[in-house]
């Protein structure tokens, strides 16, 4: 583990050294004055609004694409930044990005820019998914290698080598190295931008990797660039043996002392690898939680799940707080705490709730995190608008897990009650207690205990215990499909569900009866139908049918159709009529598979109040 760190560590290290070696950044800028718009007009006031959406969320994920407005006057827009840089060092990027793109080309409908290690793009015309190669840009060190013969050799290795790897890397990107000599390595990076599909990935880099005889061959140090894929490469001397064992046994004498120090607060990930680095500072004293909590008080009790109840604390520096404290007999053990501790602090998400602490001491087993404060005004605010902020605010939380963070990871139990909102209404994914975590090119799973909520759960995993990205998906159809309707799939009638019901409407042309009648037909058609549509493709009885989150959060965004057709849903079960059946209204948790006891009433908001029936 040590190893692999200090690896990526020193690779990135290379990389940035040959990238501000000259210490300026590169400006590459490319404006088509073939189509221009007129400022003041509605292009131009989209095209604002995307470039400002694009510098600002480009910290979060170090990659988005955004779609505005409507034909003729959309615009499509992208930015993402060098796989490996800070999230500080990304949003600076695409702050100056912006600035110049509009600055050096005024009034033009198409541009491109890639400044330091942020690329950003717009267009009237959908460029997404679709490789460009050309025109390239080269750079690269004046300064020759000893015996370029053997070095190009090793370095068209190391490029053949990355390749595959980069292509089917959900972060479209690959870093790696080879030996040259005793004293040196050979340093490479490769990226495409995250909305190719993998083929199109592979010919990019493919095209590049091509025109390296031509630009870096024998050189110490190059980049090829273009406006869909790059490559890096770097020539470091490395430190003599001697002084690597001395520094080697150094670090190791300072990692035992560190780790017999710590050794009764590790936390582990599933495959054994320890996770310490950040837990020290998320530990947090039994004795204040207590305090906290009034010891627990049943009357800041919060709610109750299948893993244990919830309680509402402040801390002494008046910071609310929500505490899940796993009963002991809970189905979630150690191992799933320890999960959950692991995951939810590396993964940094405005749609992700957030960590703030955990306490294993004595018989204890508790997790900390913010407090979402219910207001009971907002329940009125749930109109069509906030709604549809909600399913896409989900959805980019799930395209973070599956795609943009640092490990691809599978929530396995996304429903109503594990959504919460804060202040502002956005909504954020909670409860990672039964989350997997994917590693390199790993894209499925399977499990023989198969723990989650009846209802959301992906046919391949109920039945099989096979788990993927799709089965989130699955889960994704149902909740918007909730969401629009305002119905539980749980408690529908007449051995139905919900996704039926709603096919049988959707396949005879009356898909917008389904809707919500609270909301008083004060929504647009469009958008209705659009989300129905969106999650009647994620319900498929066939995973591959699917679409991918990417995909989801383009169309949410996009004010072209999609062409796919939704076939018959999974679990179809025919009803005789179409008569609605109206439920009384509750502001309970639903039951599920992980507990037979009965939720009680919730006082933090969750997206269950959008769906009381």
């Amino acid at each position: 583990m040590m190893q692999h760190f200090a690896l990526n560590g020193l690779l990135f290290l290379c990389l940035l050294l040959l990238h501000y070696s000259k210490g300026e950044d590169i400006v590459l800028l490319h404006c088509n004055n073939s189509r221009n718009y007129t400022s003041g007009s509605a292009y131009a006031k989209n095209l604002n609004l995307t470039i400002s959406s694009l510098s600002a969320n480009a910290s979060l994920t170090g990659f988005s694409f955004t779609v505005l407005g409507q034909n003729p006057d959309v615009v499509y827009g992208l930015v993402q930044c060098t796989n490996g840089i800070s999230s500080q060092d990304c949003q600076t990027y695409a702050q100056t990005s912006a600035q110049n793109i509009i600055q050096l080309c005024p009034n033009q409908k198409e541009a491109s820019i890639h400044y330091g290690s942020c690329l950003m793009e717009y267009s009237e015309r959908n460029f997404y998914s679709v490789m460009n190669s050309a025109p390239m840009f080269f750079l690269y060190n004046l300064e020759n290698v000893i015996n370029p013969t053997v070095f190009n050799s090793e370095l068209g290795n190391l490029m053949r080598s990355l390749l595959a790897s980069a292509a089917s890397s959900p972060s479209r990107s690959a870093v790696g190295s080879t030996n040259f000599t005793d004293f040196s390595n050979i340093y490479a990076m490769l990226q495409c931008t995250r909305d190719l599909g993998p083929n199109s990935c592979l010919r990019c880099l493919q095209d590049i990797v091509t025109v390296i005889p031509d630009c870096c061959a024998g050189k110490q140090g190059g980049q090829v660039i273009s406006w869909s894929c790059q490559l890096r490469i770097a020539f470091v001397a490395v430190i003599p043996l001697a002084c690597a064992l001395v520094l080697i046994s150094t670090i190791c004498i300072c990692f035992l002392w560190r780790k017999a120090k710590r050794r009764n607060t590790d936390v582990f990930c599933e495959d054994g690898s320890s996770s310490n680095s950040n837990m020290e500072s998320l530990q947090m004293d039994l004795g204040t939680l207590k305090v906290a909590t009034s010891n627990f008080l049943d009357a800041n009790k919060l709610g109750e799940g299948g893993f244990g109840p919830v309680y509402k604390g402040i801390l002494s520096d008046g910071r609310e707080i929500a505490v899940k404290r796993l009963a002991s007999n809970s189905v979630q053990g150690v191992g799933e705490l320890r999960t959950e501790v692991v995951l939810v602090a590396k993964l940094l998400h405005r749609n992700l709730v957030k960590l703030l602490g955990f306490c294993l001491e004595e018989e204890e087993k508790l997790l900390v995190y913010e407090y979402l404060p219910n207001d009971e005004r907002r329940r009125q605010c749930f109109g069509w608008e906030q709604r549809y902020k909600i399913i896409i605010g989900i959805a980019r939380g799930l395209l973070y897990l599956h795609e943009d963070s640092q490990l691809r990871v599978i929530h396995r139990d996304l429903k109503a009650s594990n959504v919460l909102l804060d202040e502002h209404m956005n909504p954020k994914i909670s409860d990672f207690g039964l989350a997997k975590l994917f590693r390199g090119s790993q894209t499925q799973g399977n499990t023989n205990h198969i723990a989650g909520t009846y209802g959301y759960m992906a046919p391949e995993y109920a039945k099989n215990g096979l788990f993927s990205t799709k089965s989130d998906v699955y889960s994704f159809g149902i909740l918007a499909l909730e969401i629009v309707t305002g119905r539980k799939n749980s408690r529908f009638r007449d051995s139905a569900n919900l996704q039926s019901h709603i096919w049988q409407h959707w396949s005879r042309g009356t898909g917008l009866e389904v809707v919500d009648p609270s909301l008083g037909g004060q929504w647009p058609r469009y958008e209705v139908l659009k989300c129905i549509h969106i999650a009647l493709l994620c319900v498929q009885e066939a995973a591959g049918g699917r679409p991918t989150m990417s995909e989801i959060v383009l169309m949410l965004n996009s004010y072209t159709a999609t062409s796919l057709v939704p076939s018959r849903p999974a679990f179809f079960v025919p009803t005789p009529s179409f008569r609605l059946a109206l439920g009384s209204e509750s502001f309970q948790f639903e039951q599920d598979s992980k507990s037979d006891s009965s939720r009680q009433t919730v006082n933090q908001v969750t997206i269950s109040e959008l769906i009381p029936r």
